[in-house]
């Protein structure tokens, strides 16, 4: 089976923290998505009056322990299977991944492997078999039908679908993907699929491809219906007003009949060669992460004289509130340039007139708020609080607001160059939910994130509701937010933690919202190649 094995490194997803004290806080490590193909040869043969049923198991280990990630489907009758069903991992660079992939022979309907006879198994680390890193980020979409093809069913018409081969480094033809099965037609259409082109052809546009179409039998001894081979380039010489009509040739049936024409056409309606960014691709292509803080001042907190406050500082100089600023802006410092990030407060009476602000710069300067770095952002927190009178009420909006204004104007750039994040740290219940919500809603549509952490021990159910993890979130209008913004991370199930865990929490889901904002944009990189 391990000459069978295929490793395609699909797209940079995110990052994760060195886990080592004796590194700094925030080395990063990319976590990458990888994809596997497997196929079988010269399987054991268990079953009495067919051949084996086989499935493949990817199992890894855990704390020693081998634990099941996924299953491929059952290839019926078939000892030499090749598996269409990839496997989709995360594979992480500073670490040991111990896989292990083990075939069974399918014998019942069960999802217990003890219910099935046992093939064989392979051991191995990811990183053995990575043998091909690849960052091409391009995929190709296909449009295909099928005209007049050949009828295999007795009392009916056939049940085509479609299989896309490669040259393996073997010489042998590589299953890449098959398609959904259409019933009772000659004349099928199926849907357009997506696949990366070095899954299709190794990236090379000029690299020959088999396709194969077969009538789908439920026995797995599927009809031949007939071949063809050809290459992407010449595929995207598809359109949706003139398509690519191939002939489907079964050899056989040419050798035998002296006027075989062929035994259908398959069509290819439309080719498409895009790229599929990855956060990563929008990164190094120069986004930068405009970082904006926001700091719950309200009297819930406590004064900040008292030991029992949220905002005392105690003598190993930290509290909770500089906790959360450390662990989420360190990571966010390294991708901006300037490192001149906002610091806003919220919830507090000012000097010299003692009026309650929801939106006010720490540094007390409303014009230049920005502080250089976490460092600056911890020291003129530091250097507000005694400055300022606790009070509320606990109103978010304001600084929601604030921050969707200046996400507002990069909606006009024509390249990924601006995403805005908004860290709120707060103790306790929101007193201004509608117009909360209505502002989470509108900023949903714009290339900003809100991260909130709350500190202490309240009733956090608000901050869930607004972390539309399980629904989307919805505006007092009934508006519908746009896609879910906001992740909400309790801090107290992190205080016995490493700093990195909660880093790694709070920032789980920003990657996969960069992406899908540029992405639903049809923005770029600043700087990516053509396709």
């Amino acid at each position: 089976m391990g000459n069978c094995l295929e490793f395609l490194l699909l797209e940079s997803m995110a990052y994760t923290l060195s886990p080592s004290p004796a590194g700094p806080i925030g080395t990063q490590y990319c976590v990458c998505k990888v994809e596997l193909s497997v196929c079988g040869q010269n399987l054991l043969d268990r079953d009495v009056t067919s051949k084996s049923d086989p499935f493949c198991v990817l199992f890894i280990e855990v704390n020693g322990k081998w634990t099941e990630i996924d299953r491929t489907e059952t290839a019926v009758n078939n000892l030499n299977p090749a598996f269409s069903k990839k496997f989709i991992i995360n594979y992480h660079f500073e670490e040991v991944q111990k896989l292990k992939f083990a075939l069974f022979d399918q014998d019942k309907s069960s999802m217990q492997l003890s219910e099935h006879d046992f093939l064989g198994e392979f051991s191995c680390t990811l990183g053995m078999i990575a043998a091909q890193e690849l960052s091409d980020n391009r995929v190709i979409t296909l449009s295909m039908a099928g005209r007049k093809l050949d009828k295999k069913d007795l009392f009916g018409k056939s049940d085509p679908f479609l299989e896309f081969y490669k040259p393996g480094d073997d010489g042998k033809w590589m299953l890449v993907h098959r398609t959904e099965v259409i019933k009772y037609t000659l004349d099928p259409v199926w849907k357009p699929f997506t696949v990366p082109l070095v899954s299709l052809c190794d990236g090379d546009v000029e690299k020959l491809i088999k396709v194969m179409c077969y009538d789908y039998d439920s026995d797995g001894g599927h009809d031949f219906i007939g071949e063809f081979e050809t290459f992407v380039a010449k595929m995207c010489e598809a359109q949706d007003t003139l398509p690519l009509e191939l002939e489907c040739i079964n050899p056989k049936k040419q050798k035998k009949k002296k006027n075989y024409k062929n035994s259908g056409i398959i069509i290819v309606k439309s080719c498409k060669i895009t790229r599929d960014y990855s956060f990563l691709d929008y990164i190094l292509g120069g986004c930068q992460l405009m970082f904006t803080v926001g700091i719950d001042f309200t009297a819930s907190n406590g004064s900040p004289r008292d030991p029992s406050s949220l905002h005392y500082i105690n003598p190993m100089g930290t509290n909770e509130y500089l906790s959360a600023i450390w662990a989420v802006g360190q990571i966010i410092q390294d991708y901006d340039s300037d490192k001149m990030f906002p610091a806003l407060g919220f919830g507090a009476q000012l000097p010299p007139d003692w009026k309650v602000s929801h939106e006010f710069a720490i540094n007390f300067n409303p014009t230049n708020p920005f502080c250089s770095g976490v460092e600056g952002i911890v020291q003129a927190y530091s250097a507000c609080l005694p400055q300022i009178r606790f009070y509320g009420p606990t109103n978010f909006s304001p600084i929601v607001n604030h921050v969707a204004r200046f996400a507002a104007q990069a909606t006009q750039q024509v390249f990924a160059a601006q995403y805005f994040i908004l860290l709120i740290i707060t103790d306790g219940v929101i007193s201004d939910m509608d117009e909360t919500r209505h502002a989470v809603v509108q900023a949903s549509k714009l290339p900003m994130s809100i991260i909130i952490v709350g500190v202490g021990n309240a009733d956090f159910a608000a901050m869930e509701f607004l972390d539309g993890d399980n629904r989307m979130l919805r505006s007092y209008t009934g508006e519908e937010a746009m896609r879910d913004i906001v992740q909400f991370v309790p801090f107290r199930e992190f205080r016995s933690a490493p700093k990195e865990t909660l880093a790694k929490a709070v920032l789980a889901e920003l990657p996969q919202q960069v992406v899908q904002y540029f992405k639903h944009q049809n923005l770029p990189p600043l700087s990516s190649e053509p396709v």
